[in-house]
């Protein structure tokens, strides 16, 4: 199989489990005959204490095989069956010698286990598998650990994934990949803002532009594992899969565990394995465009304050200003006046909304405005209604609650009571009011998260079920937009954004750190799903001052939205905010369906990035001072992505006080000029975005 520059080829020829022998740039012209010979042409080791054929490792590598690293399949019925020995019985393979898709049915006899592997390339030369396990025997099989990997050549041997913590995710960390395992497990219920996020290896240095490497990506929004694997004879793996916590899934005869998919992405430098990722979700079967409505949100302009004099003063000067969408965060309901009590009772407070939310919807909608509210369903304050009158839909691991986090127990979803009465009280408020948006919130980690009374971890079930309450609403309401909000950015995955329309980037707006939060989340998610907001002067997260031409020209390479009180702005800086939402408007839709460009060679006091339009007709720069650069006036302005042939016009698109002499005339450069000499670059203080536009001639 090959599809967007990405050769496949595997060996489903058995009888073991299938075999990737190879997975990487696309070999033209290959034919079954080539293919054939290249399933022959496999590494080994012979010699002492070595097997005496090279173990093939299939896709769900099998000790019984002779694999010595970790297995794919880990599980047993009371201790028998723990190393199975799975035999394909058929398989069914889709498409030519493009992108394709294999089934795979394979089974354990002995064992008693039924496997069904599923394995695609797409369109976008992203690779994914997934595998279903059925247990056919009498006694319940205990499932601990199904993960499924791929090959990695010998040259990949440094790996980058990240890390990170809540108002700081994303953070990027390198290593080498020496023989053993490097682990990166997740265990907080959701996806985390340290999570892996993305596991690449590649050949050593590699960068946004070049440098060849593989990356695989768990697409599951519970506890999850990736993974990179060297063994002693020099065989690299990389794969991942769900973490199931002791306990969590035992199969009764005829049940079956459905992993989640893992895709794989390879390319030249981390800025093409990051298309691949958007193309996928730019594909999807619910679009969103690039036509995204800019926002505001009232949540750092009066937090639990819900007055409805100064809300629809925001709501006017939002409008005024050019906003789209007007959202109402935390505070609207039961005795929600801070955080300490409320949530889980999803009925308009009657004390602060005697009226219910209709003055103010009316007025937003007759400004034009669409209209969103925030949830946070998956959650409850022990002082709620809500947990008086069912303290057993608590999740719980033994008698007592875990320790409380941000005030909150988790709801069960799991426990069919709890599941109704969170989707009927919020189906009551989205059947009452007209809502085009959901902010969906996820404030606090799932630690002890069992099922009351036994205490069975509840995880998965929680994880499945919001994935099925996401998807209830969404068909009762089937125009409703959808934002995965998680603490900021701790569930971010591409099985979330299956079914929801956005996800937000961080708590913190502050636009020094998120220069770096939306460059990386954009490894795997592109701009128009980033939720990125104009902050106030002062960052309420980190006490900064920027001015709001930093501030806005961090944001607008995102989808565009405000999170600041505009009833302390001033007239001038209302005409300057309305500028930059104009220029948004003007341009989203090269910045929102663009492709992403990141510069390397500048350091960390330096960023260059951009966005290229598909067709290489024009291109909008971001050059970012983010510390006092050195030397200064910064390195010359390069920027890659468009036609090494074609003219281009540069210009700058806001003057600055220390511009270069070009800029008195512009400048005219080949897509080649630009991206190896480039242009000088003015003299400007630390957090400063320049902006650039070049245009073919």
């Amino acid at each position: 199989m090959s599809a967007a520059g990405v050769t496949v080829v595997i060996d489903a020829g058995g009888p073991g489990l299938p075999v990737i022998e190879y997975w990487g740039p696309e070999l033209p012209g290959l034919d079954a005959t080539q293919a054939a010979t290249l399933l022959q042409v496999g590494e080994g080791v012979t010699g002492s204490n070595a097997q005496d054929l090279p173990p093939p490792v299939a896709i769900i590598p099998e000790h019984s095989g002779g694999w010595t690293g970790r297995p794919g399949l880990r599980g047993s019925a009371g201790g028998v069956g723990w190393s199975p020995s799975f035999q394909i019985q058929t398989f069914r393979p889709y498409g030519g010698g493009g992108p394709g898709r294999l089934e795979v049915d394979a089974a354990d006899v002995d064992g008693r286990l039924a496997l069904l592997i599923e394995i695609e390339l797409l369109p976008s030369g992203l690779l994914r598998a997934r595998a279903t396990v059925t247990n056919q025997r009498e006694e319940p099989y205990g499932l601990e650990d199904l993960v499924l990997s791929f090959p990695l050549p010998a040259a990949a041997t440094e790996v980058l994934d990240f890390a990170g913590r809540h108002n700081l995710e994303r953070v990027p960390q390198r290593s080498p990949l020496g023989v053993g395992l490097h682990l990166r497990e997740n265990r907080r219920g959701r996806t985390g803002a340290d999570s892996a996020y993305v596991l690449h290896v590649g050949e050593p240095g590699f960068g946004f532009e070049r440098g060849r490497l593989w990356a695989v990506h768990t697409a599951w929004s519970g506890n999850h594992t990736h993974y990179a694997e060297r063994v002693w004879s020099g065989e690299q793996r990389l794969g991942g899969g769900e973490l199931l916590l002791a306990g969590e899934v035992r199969l009764a005869r005829g049940e079956s565990y459905g992993s989640p998919w893992v895709y794989g992405s390879h390319g030249d430098g981390l800025d093409e394995v990051a298309r691949r990722f958007h193309r996928h979700l730019r594909a999807r079967e619910r679009p969103v465009g690039s036509e995204r409505p800019v926002s505001l949100n009232v949540w750092e302009a009066v937090y639990f304050d819900h007055r409805l004099g100064k809300l629809l003063d925001l709501a006017e000067r939002a409008a005024q200003a050019g906003a789209e969408r007007y959202v109402l965060d935390d505070g609207w309901f039961g005795s929600r006046r801070d955080d300490t009590s409320g949530l889980g009772d999803w009925v308009v407070s009657p004390d602060v909304w005697p009226g219910g939310l209709h003055p103010l919807i009316n007025r937003v909608k007759e400004l034009g405005l669409q209209f969103g509210l925030w949830f946070e369903p998956e959650m409850v304050n022990p002082d709620s209604d809500l947990a008086r009158e069912h303290p057993e839909w608590i999740m719980a691991a033994r008698a007592d609650w875990p320790v409380e986090s941000r005030r909150q127990q988790v709801l069960n979803l799991g426990i069919p009571g709890a599941y109704d009465h969170v989707k009927t009280q919020m189906l009551a408020i989205l059947d009452e009011y007209d809502i085009d948006y959901i902010k969906w919130d996820h404030n606090r980690d799932l630690i002890d998260a069992g099922t009351q009374p036994t205490g069975v971890p509840g995880v998965h079930d929680q994880t499945r079920a919001f994935y099925r309450l996401l998807e209830e609403l969404r068909a009762a309401h089937p125009a409703l937009e959808i934002e995965s909000c998680s603490s900021g950015g701790g569930r971010v995955d591409l099985e979330v954004l299956e079914r929801t329309d956005r996800v937000w980037v961080s708590d913190n707006i502050d636009p020094h750190d998120r220069q770096h939060m939306l460059r990386w989340t954009g490894q795997l998610v592109p701009p128009e799903f980033l939720g990125s907001h104009i902050a106030s002067d002062d960052s309420h997260v980190t006490g900064r001052r920027h001015d709001l031409a930093f501030r806005a020209g961090t944001a607008i390479f995102g989808h565009l939205g405000i999170e600041w009180n505009l009833t302390e702005a001033t007239d001038e800086q209302l005409a300057e905010l309305g500028e930059w939402i104009a220029f948004f408007k003007q341009n989203r839709g090269l910045l929102l369906a663009g492709d992403l460009v990141r510069m390397d060679g500048y350091g960390d006091d330096v960023l260059v990035h951009g966005v290229v339009a598909p067709d290489r007709s024009v291109a909008l720069i971001a050059m970012v001072t983010m510390a006092s650069p050195y030397p200064d006036p910064p390195a010359r302005l390069r920027f890659r992505g468009l036609d090494p042939r074609r003219p281009y016009r540069l210009r700058p698109l806001r003057p600055v006080s220390h511009p270069p002499p070009w800029w008195g005339s512009e400048a005219v450069l080949s897509g080649a000029a630009l991206e190896h000499a480039g242009v000088a670059a003015p003299r400007v203080v630390p957090d400063q975005v320049v902006l650039y536009r070049a245009d073919a001639l």
